[in-house]
Order: C-alpha cells, then structure tokens, then sequence
C-alpha cells in the first residue's frame, strides 16, 4: 500500500471533496493545486498520475489534526467538527426548496409556435408539404472502370 492509496482512503472514510483537502493542508502553510490534487487521485497507469510523496501525506495529516482538533490555544472537539460536516452535507443533498410554479391567474395560454395567433387550427391557407429529399448517391454515376456491351 503506498501513500497515493491512503490518502485515497481518508479521502473517501472522511468524505473531502478536493476543495477542503486543500484548505486543511493551507492550515500547516502547504500549498497545493486542485490540479495537483487530481493527478494525486488519478489510477496509476494514466499518463498524468502522480505519486503522493511524503511530505504531502505529512502535511494532510498534520492540517486534519488541527482541522480536527484545533490548535493547543483554541481546541475544538473532534465529534462536534464531525457532525458539523454530517450536518452540512446532508442539507446539501436534500433541500427543502420547492420550485416557484406561477400561480393559476398569472398563467399565459398556451399557443404554438408555427400558428397565428387569430386563426384557429386547420383553418388557414394550406402549406406546400414537403417533399422528401432524394437520396444524394443516387445521382451520382458510378463507373467501375468496365464498359458495358
């Protein structure tokens, strides 16, 4: 197991999306790219894998303690920063917003596109139908390179 596939694990035991993983390695003063961040993620024969080296893995974890736990002069909870994030993902999935509809007053009637608006349907002037067009290869004259006798 090498470090590319144990940050993929805590990646997805502590459901991080690309944008926190990066703002919790920005609290140990490491900067890393989303681009960076994908190649990390990528399966190791894609021509843009990258491995996860040391340092990277090091400084995640670091940034997770202090995401987790806070700093010696401000110390959070770890449970309470867990369910916070529970708490913030279930409300984006499963929004209570229901669409606006217009109100049955402000309705407008409906009317086709391809109609007047003053004639009623079958109506008014017949259109030329179209025709199908012609198959395009059949015009053409095809010589093998033989005559015909």
């Amino acid at each position: 197991m090498n470090n590319n596939d144990i940050f993929k694990k805590l990646r997805v035991a502590l459901q991080l999306r690309d944008d926190q993983i990066i703002e919790i390695v920005n609290l140990v003063n490491f900067r890393i790219s989303k681009g960076e961040l994908a190649d990390i993620f990528r399966s190791e024969d894609h021509p843009n894998y990258m491995e996860c080296g040391d340092q990277l893995l090091r400084n995640f974890l670091n940034g997770l303690i202090i995401h987790l736990r806070g700093t010696k002069e401000e110390p959070k909870n770890p449970r309470e920063v867990l369910s916070e994030i529970a708490k913030n993902k279930t409300s984006l999935y499963k929004e209570d917003k229901k669409p606006d509809f217009k109100k049955e007053g402000e309705k407008k009637p409906f009317k086709p596109k391809g109609a007047p608006a003053n004639k009623p349907f079958g109506q008014g002037k017949p259109s030329d139908k179209k025709q199908k067009p012609e198959n395009p290869v059949e015009r053409f004259k095809f010589n093998s390179g033989k005559t015909k006798k």
